[in-house]
């Protein structure tokens, strides 16, 4: 039988770098092809070719026995291909029914209202999404929001659903109620492409996984039968062992003491770190993590209570006044809050120490010290790009986060808040990242790491916090931890 896809020796060239370098990528109808592989490996760049975002510079494209050229998003879509990408294409203010709609020929010049809102329970029901026609999107999470997406490309009789790191944004029981919908949609004779960095998925959602490496296919194989460790492998060419988290000591001075408090969505809570200690902040996403991490970081006002960061009190001090004292900040969205995406990769760097010398003078940046610099970073933090003067926004999301880790932690900081710091990256960087902590841990710094993955969070912590509810729920010591206590505090139960 013919595949519903067949991609054959794709290349896509940026200046001197070979983005895709002959890749061959098949799919089949009812089938879930895991498209793996390390950040700035081309997973991305290969689908945004599949999908007509950018030609190929080599190769061609056949679908359903066509083939396709020169083709565009729309091209694709009316193909039988739909994206669903990190970042939904919704409008909040709009309901459910009305964002189908727009755009689609089936919703009639007068727009037909009931009929369509009847087809979106119908086929709701069927997959599973327990969609609203009348729900307003504003109103919804994340994972809803995603299942709209999902809902559009089906209604418009996609054949091929590309999914780019659906499982990022969402909570475990939403990635759990996602895997089932993509079961529906492969029961059903879809074919589907599954980008991930999450190798539980992959094992228990994919038929086959595809593994790029370098702009080329390292390998593939079969899911059953395959591990997390030989898939990790795969993808970075090396094993990849857990980090060595000897328990900090915790007794060093106190870095970090929060009394009381209080701001939108937060508190008041309390909350002590001492200097060669990682807190781990587990929970639900959406619980008040992102609150109270610009709250300590000096992005949203505090309503009460205070923070002290090595006895000085920055309660309502400004984010400069933060960084001076000691404070780093990783934030969770990269994109709007970590970098500018259309400044240089040095610029980006530089943002924390654009003012001071040898990096800049007389309010002008000194070229050679800031691309020196920038390009020990880089190196240091395996940032991959031809060079410091790339825009930021022309990497992959995993390369963007490495320029975020590399600036923070390269300050030395007594304090620092980690949101989210492995968000989008793969096996071997997120090791590079948790070592990086503990590293900064072992030179008496204070670390609070927040983050919606426990298994990352257990790994890496001496203590473990539950937040739900915008407060804290308990601590308990990662050495004693108490697994069932953990969900119960998650889910928002005491005991």
């Amino acid at each position: 039988m013919a595949a519903l896809l067949e991609m054959r020796g794709i290349v896509k060239c940026f200046g001197a770098v070979r983005a895709n370098d002959g890749i061959d990528l098949d799919a089949q109808a009812g089938e879930i092809v895991g498209l793996l592989g390390e950040n700035g490996s081309g997973k991305s760049t290969l689908m945004k070719l599949l999908f007509g975002m950018m030609p190929p510079d080599a190769g061609g494209i056949v679908f359903r026995g066509r083939e396709l050229s020169d083709h565009n998003p729309r091209m694709a879509a009316e193909a039988g291909i739909a994206m669903i990408h990190q970042h939904f294409t919704l409008v909040e203010a709009m309901t459910v029914a009305e964002n189908i709609m727009l755009g689609w020929q089936d919703a009639g010049w007068r727009l037909k209202r009931r009929e369509i809102a009847d087809r979106i329970r119908e086929t709701s029901r069927r997959l599973g999404l327990e969609l609203d026609p009348s729900a307003r999107v504003g109103d919804l999470s994340l994972g809803r929001r995603q299942r709209i997406e999902i809902l559009k490309a089906v209604l418009r009789d996609a054949e091929l659903l590309i999914l780019d790191e659906p499982t990022s944004n969402l909570a475990p029981p939403e990635v759990a109620e996602l895997l089932a919908i993509l079961r529906h949609l492969r029961a059903e004779g879809k074919g589907i492409i599954f980008i991930t960095h999450k190798l539980p998925e992959v094992l228990d959602v994919c038929d086959r996984v595809v593994v790029l490496r370098a702009g080329r296919v390292a390998g593939f194989a079969p899911v059953a039968g395959a591990d997390r460790a030989t898939l990790a492998r795969m993808m970075v060419g090396r094993d990849v062992p857990a980090p060595q988290n000897l328990s900090g000591s915790g007794t060093g001075a106190t870095r970090l003491s929060v009394s009381g408090l209080g701001g939108a969505g937060i508190g008041p809570m309390d909350l002590t770190l001492s200097g060669g200690e990682i807190l781990g902040l587990a929970g639900v996403d959406g619980n008040g993590q992102l609150e109270l991490a610009e709250t300590l970081a000096g992005l949203r006002a505090a309503t009460g209570g205070s923070v002290m960061l090595d006895g000085r009190d920055i309660t309502h001090a400004s984010v400069s006044a933060r960084m001076t004292a000691g404070l780093a900040y990783i934030p969770a969205d990269r994109s709007s809050t970590a970098l500018v995406r259309g400044m240089t990769i040095a610029a980006n760097l530089m943002l924390r120490d654009s003012a001071r010398p040898p990096y800049a003078r007389r309010g002008w940046l000194t070229k050679r010290a800031t691309q020196t610099r920038a390009a020990a970073l880089m190196q240091g933090f395996d940032i991959r790009a031809p060079s410091p003067a790339v825009p930021a926004g022309r990497l992959s999301g995993g390369n963007q986060q490495k320029i975020v880790i590399a600036r923070e932690l390269d300050r030395n900081p007594g304090l620092l808040i980690a949101h989210q710091p492995t968000w989008g990256l793969d096996p071997g960087a997120t090791h590079f990242v948790m070592e990086r902590m503990l590293a900064l841990r072992a030179a008496g710094a204070a670390v609070l790491y927040i983050s919606s993955e426990l298994e990352e969070v257990l790994a890496i912590s001496d203590r473990v916090a539950v937040l739900a509810g915008g407060a804290i729920a308990g601590i308990m010591p990662r050495g004693g931890v108490d697994m069932a206590q953990l969900g119960l505090w998650m889910s928002g139960r005491a005991a």
